[in-house]
C-alpha cells in the first residue's frame, strides 16, 4: 500500500510541475521570464540499456526553478504539492533553505509554490516560509492561512506565479 501511495504522490508532484511549467512557458512567451526547471546532477552507476540506468544525486537538492525576470532580476523558487489539509515547513530540506537563503542575500526574488489537493495554489515568499511558526504560530501552514498568497488564474487556465 505504502508503494501505490508513494507512486500516486510522485505522479501527483509530477503533474503539478507540468501546470508550474506551462506557467513559465505563458511568461516566456510574452517576453517576461525565463525560468526553468533545474536539473538534479546524478552519476550514473550501472547502464541498464534502452536509455535507462541506475543512479544516485551526487550533492544535495536545489531548489525546483531558477530564472531571470524582464530587467535582470533573479527568481529562485521550490514546488511542493500536498493531498493533506496543510503543508509542512519541513517539506524544504536544510539544503534547499540554505540556497534559498543564499539566492534571497543576493537580491533574488525567492518563494515557495504550495499546491493542495483542492488545487488551490500559493506563492509564499521565502522570508514567510523559513519564519512560518511566527507568522503562523506552528511549523505549517493551512491553504486558509495561505489566503493572502493565493495564485490567480489568467483567462486561459494559467497560473499566474509572476505577476
Amino acid at each position: 500500500m505504502k508503494q501505490y501511495q508513494g507512486a500516486v504522490s510522485r505522479a501527483q508532484g509530477k503533474h503539478f510541475e507540468e501546470y508550474i511549467d506551462l506557467s513559465l512557458r505563458y511568461y516566456e512567451q510574452r517576453g517576461e521570464a525565463v525560468v526553468e526547471k533545474t536539473p538534479e546532477p546524478m552519476r550514473p552507476t550501472k547502464d541498464l540499456g534502452n536509455g535507462k540506468f541506475i543512479a544516485y544525486y551526487e550533492k544535495a537538492a536545489q531548489p525546483d526553478y531558477k530564472g531571470t525576470l524582464k530587467g535582470g532580476r533573479a527568481v529562485v523558487f521550490e514546488a511542493k504539492y500536498t493531498h493533506s489539509a496543510q503543508m509542512e515547513q519541513s517539506r524544504v530540506t536544510r539544503e534547499q533553505a540554505a540556497r534559498l537563503d543564499d539566492h534571497l542575500a543576493a537580491g533574488a526574488m525567492c518563494f515557495v509554490v504550495a499546491g493542495f489537493g483542492s488545487g488551490d495554489v500559493f506563492r509564499i515568499p521565502w522570508e514567510v516560509w523559513r519564519d512560518m511558526k511566527t507568522h503562523f504560530g506552528h511549523k505549517y501552514a493551512t491553504p486558509e492561512e495561505l489566503e493572502a498568497y493565493k495564485v490567480p488564474l489568467g483567462r486561459n487556465g494559467v497560473l499566474l506565479l509572476l505577476d
